[in-house]
């Protein structure tokens, strides 16, 4: 596997994964903005999601999905403002295989538009629609919205779930109407990674010449692998949002799939690591989403180690964690709590500059626990001096004389 120059000595997976890399032409299509703000309760006024575009294409990010200009006045304000700022990415939109959406997307000056349409017989029974009708909307939809000059990408609702032939059917009538690009789409994230590769191959065949996309949701937990399978099965382009925030169990989250597939399979996707942690807590602020300490990449807790035996270690992070905190630009750290082990306390004690005798530190060390175990919690650093001082520990000059 072949790893930038930046990169030597920051990812420590070993070489055992090396016979799966794969070479791959893969971009982010983020849908923050759109399908990640249908987390319930979430509202991003316009000027926020130009803040969140802007830190997007900051961050390498190719295309970025600024709204559904029909579905609200405050989705087609964003999007207009987001087009108007003429940022070094692909600004695209969100329509329904309906004239009146096109026509919303139309006037935000925005040249791109994924065009929805469900597709498997259980969206079309609950909406009442037959195939042949649904089949219509399609053609009529996307040549119009083609024809008014808009860029499209077929959105085919529920595709994990279509029956094959209906599949082959509506993708194929969304290309000859004119659509320039394709969406296999796990609505309800119920695809598995194999499925999900399968299908990409089924549609490369059917389209040779058609870039595809992979929309993938969380509902099982295997978003971020269904993405990285379908890149590997030839996917252009991966959609996902900022930490994976998104309407149920979410989205793919863009920031796990492009470290999985940079640090595992040996694929450059372009983004900046580091930018994405800073992005996580932007979008986290705007959102009042919270977030997992543990989550992936951005997760407060990834280089924050309180556990006495992983201390031990600390002084070689090839040791205790996958790869450097400087790819990812986060600060490691001792914490001090009921599982701290007395390097805990000598790596602490000297990070604050506390001179505390060594024949000391197992006294200090039962201190903190049992002060953990009481608050149920970490023990600040400001609690730790006060624990030292409350043992008589000179932290200036160790032991007093005489204790």
């Amino acid at each position: 596997m072949v790893r930038s120059a930046a990169e030597q000595g920051q990812v420590w997976t070993g070489e055992l994964n090396d016979p799966y890399s794969f070479v791959a032409t893969v971009g982010f299509y983020d849908t923050t903005l759109r399908d990640g703000e249908q987390a319930v309760g979430v509202v991003l006024n316009p000027a926020e999601k130009l803040e969140i575009a802007r830190a997007l294409a900051a961050a390498g990010v190719q295309r970025i999905e600024a709204g559904f200009p029909r579905v609200s006045s405050d989705d087609a304000d964003a999007t207009r403002l987001i087009v108007e700022d003429q940022l070094p990415v692909e600004v695209w939109t969100f329509a329904r295989a309906v004239p009146a959406d096109v026509d919303a997307v139309l006037a935000t000056g925005a040249a791109a538009a994924v065009v929805e349409s469900p597709i498997s017989d259980s969206k079309l029974d609950a909406l009442g629609v037959s195939r042949g009708k649904m089949l219509t909307r399609i053609r009529a939809a996307v040549n119009y919205a083609v024809s008014s000059g808009l860029k499209v990408a077929f959105f085919g609702v529920d595709s994990t779930r279509a029956d094959p032939a209906f599949y082959d059917a509506a993708y194929s009538a969304a290309v000859e109407a004119g659509a320039a690009e394709v969406v296999v789409v796990d609505t309800l994230g119920v695809a598995s990674p194999e499925l999900v590769a399968s299908l990409v191959r089924r549609t490369r065949k059917l389209l040779p010449a058609t870039a595809i996309h992979f929309h993938g949701h969380n509902d099982f937990g295997l978003a971020t692998p269904n993405a990285i399978s379908a890149a590997r099965a030839g996917a252009r382009w991966i959609h996902g949002t900022v930490n994976g925030m998104g309407e149920r169990a979410g989205n793919a989250s863009i920031g796990e799939v492009a470290l999985a597939l940079r640090a595992v399979y040996g694929v450059d996707v372009g983004i900046d690591l580091a930018a994405m942690r800073t992005l996580s807590r932007q979008v986290r602020d705007k959102s009042g989403c919270a977030l997992e300490p543990w989550k992936p990449l951005v997760g407060e807790n990834l280089f924050r180690r309180e556990s006495g035996a992983v201390a031990s270690q600390f002084h070689t992070p090839s040791a205790i964690e996958p790869y450097s905190s400087d790819l990812v630009g986060a600060e490691r750290g001792i914490v001090l709590g009921k599982k701290s082990g007395l390097d805990s306390i000598r790596i602490k004690c000297r990070e604050l500059g506390l001179s505390v005798h060594e024949d000391r530190h197992a006294d200090l060390l039962e201190r903190v626990k049992a002060l953990s175990i009481e608050k149920r919690g970490l023990v600040t650093d400001t609690e730790l001096r006060m624990l030292a001082r409350e043992r008589e520990i000179d932290v200036t000059n160790g032991p007093r004389a005489g204790r």
